[in-house]
């Protein structure tokens, strides 16, 4: 049996989990609980699975992952406030399932260089399903890794017919439901940007290498391409307590997580080139995560500060800061020779990111 603690409980990955470990109580037991700033549904969890340990916020989060005995730690706190949980648990020897990809692209080489083999499983829907086609071959054999996109509320949509959009549209995802933050991210396509750097942090293949493609069925969650031509997906319906499952239990597969596609009903399944002239997110990311160092970090903060002036009301357009904000704000900060102090060099990056953001926000 593994024992779990759930960060980020009270959110959709964390309910999702908690489903997950009630349908397999002879698997998990959940050990710890914790959540943002939603105390009193925070008790009211523990108080149904029988939970005695919780924390409120990152800080206790990561006290909780110091101080109770776990085998796992899915880490679905939004935000990079992520990251001293996610480094706790990789310090404490935790399997760390990380639903939390701003935390990997802010720590980068130090979260990379905690993590033993094995130990860091992603839970994102896409990274989940590339780690699994990865089975089918090795690294040498890979030619390039090719992570998919809905496309969102405002896929085919122009440039010029963003600049007016409302937080009200870009919460109306076609697939998925991830709260406030996420479908923000999925609607501008930074998520996916934010994917494209998690890949390469993840399964260290080049950027050159990644490929974004718009697959609006959400069908299929990423492929592998090989070096013989062939490439392997992996599918299933859009439903996150599959990545969820499999990161709790990795490597070994549960029964009965979710519904299969049914193969002999009539279905179609489309692809197409992503617009990156009306969606600059991806390419920005590419751009961001190849000059390395706090570059990412500053990617990620500015988006933060971004998502916030937007649903404030501060920033007309959820997507017309990518070009702006985000391509402005890249430091010229090198991290330090010690794993600590590369780790602060990047939090000081993304801290000098969210000002230069915010003054944008407010001038534009």
């Amino acid at each position: 049996m593994r024992r779990v603690i759930i960060l980020g409980s009270t959110g959709s990955i964390g309910v999702q989990a908690l489903e997950v470990v009630a349908r397999h109580p002879e698997l998990f037991e959940v050990v710890g609980l914790g959540a943002g700033s939603k105390r009193e549904a925070l008790a009211e969890q523990a108080r149904v699975a029988g939970v005695e340990h919780t924390a409120l916020g990152a800080d206790e989060a990561e006290q909780l992952i110091r101080s109770v005995d776990a085998d796992v730690v899915l880490n679905g706190i939004t935000g990079s406030v992520g990251l001293g949980p996610t480094l706790a648990a990789l310090e404490e020897g935790r399997t760390l399932a990380l639903a939390n990809k701003e935390s990997l692209i802010v720590g980068g080489e130090l979260v990379r260089s905690l993590a033993a083999p094995g130990q860091l499983v992603p839970v994102d829907s896409e990274h989940s399903a590339i780690a699994q086609a990865l089975r089918g071959g090795t690294a040498e054999e890979v030619r390039r890794l090719v992570v998919t996109a809905s496309g969102g509320p405002f896929r085919g949509r122009t440039r010029a017919e963003l600049e007016h959009v409302t937080p009200r549209e870009a919460l109306a995802h076609p697939t998925w439901d991830m709260g406030l933050v996420i479908t923000t991210n999925s609607s501008t396509l930074v998520n996916k940007g934010l994917e494209v750097i998690e890949a390469h942090l993840l399964f260290d293949v080049p950027y050159e290498r990644i490929d974004v493609v718009v697959h609006p069925q959400s069908m299929i969650h990423s492929m592998v391409e090989f070096i013989d031509g062939s490439t392997l997906a992996q599918a299933s319906p859009p439903d996150m307590r599959l990545p969820i499952a499999l990161g709790l239990n990795w490597p070994h597969r549960m029964h009965d997580v979710g519904v299969p596609i049914d193969w002999t009903r009539a279905a179609t399944w489309t692809f197409e080139p992503l617009d990156d002239e009306a969606f600059p997110a991806v390419l920005l990311a590419k751009q961001v995560g190849a000059a390395g160092s706090t570059y990412p970090a500053v990617y990620n903060a500015a988006n933060e500060q971004a998502v916030q002036a937007f649903h404030s009301g501060r920033a007309g357009s959820s997507t017309s800061w990518t070009p702006s904000a985000g391509s402005s704000t890249p430091t010229s900060r090198r991290p330090g020779p010690h794993a600590r102090i590369a780790c602060r060099g990047r939090a000081l990056g993304a801290r000098r990111g969210r000002p230069r953001a915010r003054g944008l926000t407010r001038a534009g």
